[in-house]
């Protein structure tokens, strides 16, 4: 097992640990393990080899033990004898919303719960209420929780599956039997939410090509198996469908099982009024075939400019399309740089010059640090000589890099009455403030875009951070008038947050086309807490195409020198 493995299984012991009541300090220990684990620098193999895990501060003998047993045998005795104590379905009502250890803890020894359809029954007769530190409100928040995973069950995060699916695109590519291939689907339009994978590939040799498909390591399952189409389960859960199509159908097929069912809807009475047949085999005047040899010229045929497909939900895109006024939608090369980092001052797990130099590693020529403020104890936030000491921190790096720069910033949290919880003079310290909603996420609708229009109004307030307060499968958005919210951004100068965590995805899509004709300006962020969420700004990207933005929309596109004069007139 590597240090990421090793430290899930630490973290789930501390976990299951809490459940039984243990030692805190006991508790404790594992879950420092696994976030010491998370930050150790370079390979696990070396540390072992040259016996040096043993003198890592926090991890003691008796933890080092369990470590290189789970690293050299991919098993450990005791996590197996501890999970076999705990009902599995406790670990599913740990997944409800409100409910942790302790209450699941005591769901358990007091009413015998053990599955969430227990627990549902129960909430269902009202037998929570008796429970101390439960209520009425807690019980209905549960149920609520329980209708949540009912209702995303079989959904998947776009962020979860992608790589698997660019993994599996990419080794079809590489076999002389494939021809074409490419990913279909909600997958290509990036959608934020999938339900399965859809890959297409066009062929000489059908059955060859499956054989080659089902052999693949991430396939926990062929569920059926044909020359046109195979079903597969990965490791992962989800379902993956494998199309094969005769090389010129290519084009056509690829179009249809992209989608969306509107947008295809739409094209096929346009394509109807010409006097044109479109489906998944081709594109047909009469009975014969219209010829093209790639998506683009599909378009084309019908009078029509390319339509990238992020756009293709039928929002209008096949109007613009016909109109040749398309947006030019930004791409990931454009970016120069990334805001929203979180460091080890904060709960991040690198820092300052790790991350600086992560960034370099991706092309980027800067990058703003924004560690949590001080209302979020919950997350280590920064007090006063925190930030004093961060920031001489950065300018001692800035003044010895060349050619990259970190600006200083802060995630300040927007309390109930819209203020936020630094002074003034502190907020004037920094080149931006990201000011963020992270409490009291249930208020009335009112009260919450008050609360938001408020921070928007604040005069050091640069950018509204992850403004619905969304969490995918899990957190629907907090309850607000997001139109109003906008407009207050758009006529205040504030810049709009996409947050790129793939948890997130934040502003919502559908909104960013309404924000972009309003003349807002857009900041891609990946709230990054480690070197590898940088990667996020990659979500970040496909967010803001399907919201239809170009570069000239969004804050990271401009250059160093630019971005800087920016913040200088922000400020004053």
């Amino acid at each position: 097992m590597d240090k990421q493995e090793i430290g899930r299984i630490l973290e789930e012991i501390g976990l299951m640990l809490e459940i039984k009541g243990d030692n805190p300090f006991k508790i404790k220990a594992y879950v420092n393990g696994a976030r010491i684990l998370e930050m150790l620098e370079g390979e696990l193999d070396d540390y072992i080899e040259d016996d040096k895990i043993v003198g890592i501060k926090g991890i003691g003998e008796a933890l080092s033990g369990k470590i290189i047993e789970l690293h050299r045998t991919g098993r450990l005795e005791f996590y197996e004898n501890l999970k076999n104590s705990i009902p599995p379905g406790i670990f599913d009502i740990l997944k409800i919303q409100g409910i942790g250890p302790k209450k699941a803890k005591v769901l358990y020894e007091k009413l015998g719960i053990e599955t969430v359809g227990e627990l549902e029954y129960a909430c269902m007769e009202n037998r929570l209420l008796s429970l101390e530190g439960f209520g009425e409100k807690t019980q209905s928040k549960i149920l609520k929780g329980i209708q949540d995973i009912k209702r995303f069950s079989g959904q998947y995060l776009y962020g979860y599956v992608i790589e698997d699916a660019e993994s599996i695109k990419d080794k079809l590519l590489k076999s002389p039997l494939t021809i074409r291939c490419d990913i279909a689907g909600s997958l290509r339009r990036k959608k934020e939410v999938v339900k399965d994978i859809d890959i297409l590939a066009s062929t000489n040799q059908p059955l060859k090509l499956m054989d080659y498909f089902t052999a693949f390591e991430e396939i926990d399952e062929v569920v059926s198996k044909g020359e046109t189409k195979t079903s597969v389960r990965l490791k992962k859960g989800i379902m993956m469908d494998l199309r094969v199509v005769e090389d010129v159908q290519f084009p056509y097929a690829l179009h249809h099982f992209t989608g969306s069912k509107e947008h295809n809807t739409a094209l096929r009475h346009r394509a109807k009024a010409q006097g044109i047949k479109i489906n998944e085999y081709g594109l047909f005047q009469a009975d014969d075939l219209i010829d093209c040899k790639n998506e683009a010229e599909v378009y084309n045929a019908l009078g029509l400019d390319f339509i990238p497909p992020e756009l293709r939900e039928n929002t209008g895109e096949i109007e613009m399309a016909e109109k040749r006024t398309l947006p030019d939608l930004v791409l990931y090369e454009d970016l120069k740089g990334a805001f929203h980092i979180h460091t080890s001052y904060s709960d991040g797990s690198s820092g300052i010059a790790q991350m600086a130099d992560a960034a370099k590693r991706m092309g980027l020529s800067y990058i703003g640090i924004s560690d949590h403020s001080c209302s979020a104890f919950y997350a280590n936030g920064l007090k006063e000589d925190d930030i004093r000491r961060q920031i001489e921190e950065i300018d001692e790096y800035n003044f010895k890099s060349k050619g990259f720069k970190i600006f200083k910033g802060i995630e300040s949290d927007i309390l109930p009455d819209g203020s936020l919880d630094y002074s003034d003079e502190i907020l004037s310290l920094f080149d931006f403030v990201i000011a963020s909603v992270h409490s009291n996420l249930g208020m009335e609708k009112d009260k919450m875009t008050v609360r938001i229009i408020n921070a928007i109004k604040n005069k050091h307030t640069t950018i509204i951070g992850h403004i619905t307060g969304r969490i995918l499968l899990a957190r629907e958005a907090s309850d607000m008038d997001i139109y109003s919210i906008i407009d207050s951004a758009a006529d205040n100068g504030k810049i709009i947050e996409i947050n790129c965590d793939p948890h997130r995805l934040d502003l919502d899509w559908r909104y960013i086309k309404y924000a972009k004709a309003r003349g807002v300006t857009f900041a891609i962020n990946p709230d990054a807490h480690s070197i590898e969420g940088m990667r996020n700004v990659k979500l970040g990207v496909g967010i803001a195409r399907k919201g239809w933005l170009e570069s000239k929309d969004i804050i990271n596109c401009m250059e160093c020198s630019e971005l800087g004069d920016y913040f200088e007139r922000q400020k004053r």
